[in-house]
């Protein structure tokens, strides 16, 4: 047993330690971040929210029906629902209802509502994406931006590396009398700048991750770690194949941002012609059916003769045959019985029935004049018409300058990076000269040094400029609507 529980430990580190250890390439991080980034799932939220107004006004077009019942006592003097007479004795009431109706015409208003709400629904769709597709591109910034800081990493590491061995040369010499002492020092003070530059380096890996860590929604305590990729293997599409005109062209019809500003362009004009439906009537059609219940709980069960009663004082008899008769009138006092909760309800469906009522009517509704609200509204519509129309265009002429701006950006980020590869190639051979001249104690260690960050610094340009190049095709690639990917 507690072999099998060590095993299972084992598992359990084992699997802690792959999953730590696993490495983020551009696509999983852009796949992650579209899933988990908080500015998509607001955009998604918002998607949601148009969709369920989109069902609202579509569901506005449908029949309504509607039920009701209600059940009390009244007391006081009331007017009784089953006679309508009014009575003061105590009453349980029960009643039922149900009305309902559709619109037969309204000149279109529900119809257009209704397709302007499923318009901006597929706008809010549209913007969900295009928030992707920008939170896309600052991934791969990011992620450009950590392997930069990881070869500007290497490169100090190898200047470490330099500088230590020109250190031990220079020592050994120092010794033997060779050099004077102001030569090690000299180099111990570029040891000690190129171990503070390799910490910088190693600084803008750690910040440029949690930039990216916080596109991706991790915290900040998370493992992570990159894919690494020399950037001189990364593929990229070649000029020809990007040129402005041809990718603008492709970048009009794909890109979400372009299709939002379009759908909200058609779903102004439809809530134009619905608005301007409010000077037209509209005719609709309405039924109603209901029925009620009621019964007293104090109620007369009988009678009992309490005495007799004279009903004309003034002639209180009458003469037939000589004889007077006097006339007299029982009178009876009533017996009041109550009835309990069950027997209450006794006679319940022979109400409802009988008391069942329908009606069924058409109602034509024309407007006249209600305070210029038609109008007002109507003119409203149009300068929203008006505003999404010149939303949509300048969408497009935006999107026409972003991409001859990243197509210019990119053929300057190819000169620049001819010019320091050039730089590189001749700070690389005149390092190299002074090295060579060094060793036989024809160059001072100042000028060394000095060859030395050159070649360092023209590394680092370099690197700098590969990774600016590839982020710009990369950015012309995207606009052309190819998938992030190194």
């Amino acid at each position: 047993m507690k072999n099998i529980l060590f095993l299972f430990l084992i598992g359990i580190s084992l699997n802690v330690k792959a999953q730590e250890s696993t490495k983020w390439d551009l696509k999983t991080c852009v796949e992650y971040a579209i899933q988990h980034n908080i500015s998509v799932q607001l955009a998604e939220v918002q998607a949601r929210l148009a969709k369920l107004q989109a069902e609202v006004s579509k569901s506005n077009q449908l029949p309504t029906i509607n039920g009701s019942t209600g059940m009390g006592l009244r007391l006081g003097r009331s007017i009784d629902p089953t006679t309508n007479g009014f009575t003061n004795t105590q009453f349980l009431y029960n009643n039922f209802g149900l009305n309902g109706g559709v619109q037969i015409f309204n000149a279109g208003k529900l119809r257009n509502a209704a397709e302007a709400s499923n318009l901006s629904w597929q706008a809010s769709e549209a913007d969900k994406l295009n928030t992707s597709n920008d939170i896309s591109l600052s991934v791969a910034t990011y992620y450009l931006q950590v392997l930069s800081a990881i070869e500007q990493t290497e490169i100090a590491k190898i200047q470490i590396g330099q500088t230590k061995e020109q250190l031990a040369a220079t020592k050994k010499r120092v010794e033997v009398g060779l050099l004077p002492e102001l030569n090690l020092l000299e180099l111990e003070t570029q040891l000690a700048n190129d171990s503070s530059t390799f910490i910088s380096a190693n600084a803008n890996i750690e910040q440029s991750k949690m930039a990216l860590k916080a596109l991706l929604n991790l915290d900040a305590s998370t493992s992570f770690d990159i894919q690494v990729q020399a950037v001189d293997q990364i593929k990229l599409q070649s000029f020809a194949d990007l040129q402005p005109d041809y990718v603008y062209g492709v970048a009009a019809k794909n890109l979400p941002g372009v299709k939002a500003a379009e759908l909200r362009v058609k779903a102004a004009q439809k809530n134009q012609s619905a608005a301007k439906a409010n000077f037209f009537p509209s005719l609709s059609f309405g039924y109603n059916l209901s029925s009620n219940f009621s019964n007293v709980f104090n109620y007369i069960s009988g009678y009992n003769l309490t005495g007799l009663s004279t009903p004309n004082a003034a002639t209180p008899f009458v003469t037939v045959s000589n004889t007077k008769y006097f006339i007299q009138s029982p009178v009876f006092a009533p017996t009041t019985s109550q009835r309990n909760w069950g027997n209450i309800w006794n006679g319940w469906s022979d109400q409802v029935n009988n008391n069942f009522g329908q009606s069924f009517g058409l109602q034509m509704s024309i407007p006249i004049f209600n305070a210029n609200q038609s109008k007002i509204a109507y003119q409203q519509a149009k300068l929203n018409y008006r505003n999404a129309s010149l939303q949509q265009e300048n969408t497009n002429l935006k999107l026409k300058q972003d991409i001859y701006t990243a197509y210019n950006n990119a053929v300057v980020a190819f000169n620049k990076l001819v010019a320091n590869q050039k730089a590189l190639t001749s700070a690389e051979k005149t390092f190299a000269f002074a090295t060579k001249r060094y060793d036989l104690g024809l160059l001072g260690t100042i000028e060394l040094l000095n060859n030395q960050n050159n070649y360092l610094k023209a590394k680092v340009n370099y690197k700098s400029a590969q990774y600016e190049y590839v982020f710009r095709i990369k950015l012309l690639e995207f606009y052309k609507g190819e998938a992030l990917s190194l």
